[in-house]
């Protein structure tokens, strides 16, 4: 095979540079092909360490750049407030442990905002289809008694979507709650989950071997059957779970409710309705709160959000997928 004429032209001259080959005729020619080859083989290692180095340091720069900007991120708004101002936080998606709604980092946006003299009143940001009755009860009993700690500090709720179930748990211990018109806001209910395949498995003559230690430990397993006694007792979970939302909403909203039993069956209304059943207050958004209750143009962000180590994390994760969608060809989905 011919090789193309720059090559050609590129091996001579390598050829020319280089020491020539020790001729045979030479006595001690093992010797010197020796030489040669560990000149070669050091040339090769040098040259290996410099990319090597170069690599090294174009990834810790990338590493310290990325660090920084993480860290400048992570300060937040709240940090660099000044002048009073209405402190935001924001409760988005589920409300569960170890999510951006998780009730430490709701608090830990409370307890910020509540412990600055700047701050003239809290809104809560809410727009979340609710989560767990735990979560979403140690967001509330914390604001009740942040309110006693700092009574002149009010707390309100504007409810964006979607403002329900646990997430209106949340918003009722607030001083009052707004939203939009087409705001879905309710759901004060509890609810579990679960399927049954007992039958399809005997169907398939598949037998289920389930052992446990306490006759009603399985009760939940959906390849076994789910008789009356755990229907009564699944039921009776539910309505003391049921009970303890009800009591809290009652607390919170008190003498506003207008709307009877039906308030608590579960179902969820728009916010235009919403106001005539006593579930919320007002019309409005953050901005026009703060302006017009608050009295101020001036909102920041107290909202908590991942820690270093975990951003830091998804950013790189994000960056290796768009690198190797880049390489590949492939249609990498999205990490955020």
């Amino acid at each position: 095979m011919k090789l193309p004429s720059w090559i050609s032209r590129w091996t001579r001259a390598e050829r020319a540079h280089r020491d020539p080959m020790p001729a045979t005729d030479d006595p001690h020619w093992e010797r010197a092909l020796i030489n040669r080859l560990a000149v070669e083989f050091l040339r090769q290692q040098r040259r290996s360490r410099r990319w090597g180095l170069v690599l090294k340091l174009g990834l810790l720069a990338y590493v310290i750049l990325l660090s920084a900007t993480l860290v400048l991120d992570g300060l937040g708004d709240s940090m660099g407030a000044t002048g009073e101002h209405a402190a935001v936080i924001k409760i988005e998606g589920l409300i569960a442990d170890k999510t951006s709604a998780s009730a430490e980092r709701i608090i830990k946006g409370l307890h910020q905002a509540f412990e600055a003299d700047t701050v003239k009143a809290i809104i809560l940001s809410i727009n979340s289809p609710g989560g767990s009755p735990v979560q979403s009860g140690y967001v509330f009993d914390e604001i009740r008694r942040l309110r006693e700690l700092y009574p002149d500090t009010p707390v309100y709720a504007v409810a964006a979507d979607v403002c329900a179930s646990g997430a209106y748990y949340i918003a009722s211990a607030t001083d009052a709650i707004y939203v939009d018109r087409a705001t879905l806001i309710g759901s004060i209910g509890v609810r579990l989950d679960s399927f049954g395949f007992k039958r399809a498995l005997d169907e398939l003559g598949i037998q289920r071997r389930l052992l446990t230690a306490g006759e009603h430990k399985g009760i939940l397993d959906p390849f076994s059957d789910f008789d009356d006694w755990d229907r009564t007792f699944i039921q009776g979970l539910l309505d003391n779970l049921h009970q303890q939302f009800i009591s809290a909403v009652k607390e919170g909203r008190g003498d506003r409710l207008q709307g009877g039993d039906e308030l608590f069956s579960g179902l969820f209304w728009t916010g235009q309705e919403s106001l005539e059943l006593g579930l919320s207050d007002g019309l409005g958004s953050a901005a026009s709160v703060a302006r017009k209750i608050v009295g101020t143009e001036k909102l920041v962000d107290y909202s908590q959000e991942r820690d270093l180590l975990e951003r830091f994390a998804e950013r790189v994760g994000t960056a290796f997928a768009a690198r190797l969608a880049e390489l590949t060809g492939a249609a990498v989905p999205s990490l955020r």
